[in-house]
This record gives C-alpha cells, structure tokens and sequence, in this order.
C-alpha cells in the first residue's frame, strides 16, 4: 500500500489596508510631542517678553515669533506621528508601489486627524485663556462685576430704573455697586458698539462725584476711556483673526508633513522587512 503525500497550499491572508493601531501610535507620538513643545515654547515665550519697555521684545515680534513657532511645532510633531504610523503599520504583500504609496500617505493623515482630534479640547482650553488675556485692562472690571453679583442680562435695565442723581446726593461709601454699575454700562455699551449718551453722562457724574473733577474733566476721562477700551477690544479681535489664521496654515502643513513622513516610514519598514526575508 503506497501513500501519497499531497501538499495544500492556501493563498496568504491579506493584510488589512487601515492599521488603526499604527495611526494610533501615531497619533498618540504626535500629540504628546505637541505637549512637549508648546510647554517648552511657553516657557521661552515668557522669559522672552518683558513688562519693560526698553527691554525683551516687542508684542508685535512676540506675535509673529509665536505664529512661526506654531508652524513648528506643527511640523515636527506630525512629521513623528506619520513616520510611526509608517514604520509600525501592516506589511502589504502583493500591492502595487502606487496603492503602497497612497495607502501610507492614508496612514499619514490619519494619524495626523486623530492627533489634531484629541489635541481639540487642550487647544480650545489655550483658546479661552489667550481670549481672557488678550485685553488684560479690561480683565479687573470683568472681576469686579463677578465679585459684586452681575452678570444677570436684566441687571444692566434694573439699574437704570434704579439710577440716582448723582450731582444731587453723591454716593461715596459703596464703591463696590458704584463699579459693577459701571462696569456693566461699559460692557453693554461696548459690545453693542457704543455707549449711549444718557450712559455717558451719568458715568461722567458719578465719576465727578466720586473725584472732585469738573463735569468737563470727568467728560472727558469716560471718553477717553471708553476710546482706549474699544481700542483694546478691537486689538484683540484682530490678534484673534490672525492667530485663526496662522493656526489654520500650521495645521494644513501639518497634515501635509504626517502624510509625507508616513510615506518615509512606510519605505524603511518594506526595505528593512525585505532584507530579513531575503
């Protein structure tokens, strides 16, 4: 009785082309070297800037010096999180150079999208504390109102009703209600463009009152002062714009440099893979 051997060869399993743990390694790479960075770029951008004026850096130079350092940090991260995703996805066998090549830009960009993902709330909290201080002269007067007990939307209406005269019976005790007053006359004022006049005018009353200007004096310091607070709000506004802007850029290099660099590290693990199969 001979036996016969017959060997069965089955087709190798396909690799899948998405290899999630790679993207997120990659992923994971980038946003923690977005951290390290940043940490260090605050910590220099600090001990560059002076309160000094004849010393340090000026704001203009610490905004454009702040953008490029944005683009940095951008590109360096995302080039590391697409060389991981790269270098740690699935060996494809049996793929065309091309479907190789588009399969690891893919990754690339993956990785990229999902590091940009879980960097949105630690870029949303940078947001709101670059948006606190973007107009730090106007910051005491927003503590002032939450320390005193505004923030209701009728307390601006109720204290109209309730306003006294101040030339008549001036009010030099409760400085306190005196500033959140004022403080929400401005802020009503402002944010609807422009304080009204009757607003205007009490405001320089109550300011006369309280310091001993004439009526003409105390005019014009609101003026100017509600003048330097537009100004500064509208400083913020645009420094905002640009900061949108210049984040925006950083971010479609970023995508870029992670797409890129996955596509590097992609051919370094097919080269060395070649070389321990052959």
């Amino acid at each position: 009785m001979v036996l016969e051997s017959v060997e069965i060869s089955t087709p190798a399993e396909e690799s899948p082309a998405v290899s999630w743990p790679a993207i997120a390694a990659g992923a994971i790479a980038a946003a923690a070297m977005t951290l390290v960075l940043l940490a260090f770029g605050a910590g220099m951008g600090f001990s560059a800037v002076s309160p000094w004026g004849n010393s340090g850096i000026s704001a203009s130079t610490f905004q454009i010096s702040t953008a490029l350092y944005l683009m940095v940090v951008a590109l360096l991260a995302s080039a590391l999180g697409g060389y991981v995703a790269g270098r740690l996805r699935t060996r494809w066998v049996g793929v065309h150079t091309h479907e190789v090549f588009f399969r690891d830009t893919a990754h690339g960009f993956l990785a990229w999208a999902l590091a940009t993902v879980i960097g949105a709330g630690f870029l949303a909290a940078a947001a709101s504390n670059i948006a606190g201080g973007a107009s730090p002269r106007l910051a005491p007067t927003a503590n002032v109102s939450a320390t005193a007990g505004a923030g209701g939307p009728l307390d601006y209406y109720v204290d109209a009703l309730l306003r006294p005269n101040p030339a008549a019976s001036p009010n030099t005790t409760d400085m306190g209600a005196a500033r959140r007053e004022i403080a929400g006359i401005l802020t009503k004022g402002i944010g609807d463009g422009d304080v009204a006049g009757p607003d205007r005018t009490y405001v320089a009353q109550v300011v006369a009152a309280r310091t001993g200007l004439s009526q003409a004096d105390a005019d014009k310091r609101v003026s100017n002062v509600i003048e330097q607070a537009k100004t500064d709000l509208d400083n913020a506004r645009k420094a905002a714009a640009k900061l949108s802007l210049w984040l925006t850029a950083a971010l479609l290099f970023g995508a870029f440099a992670a797409s890129l660099s996955a596509t590097q590290g992609g051919k370094v693990r097919d080269f060395n893979a070649s070389l321990t199969d052959g």
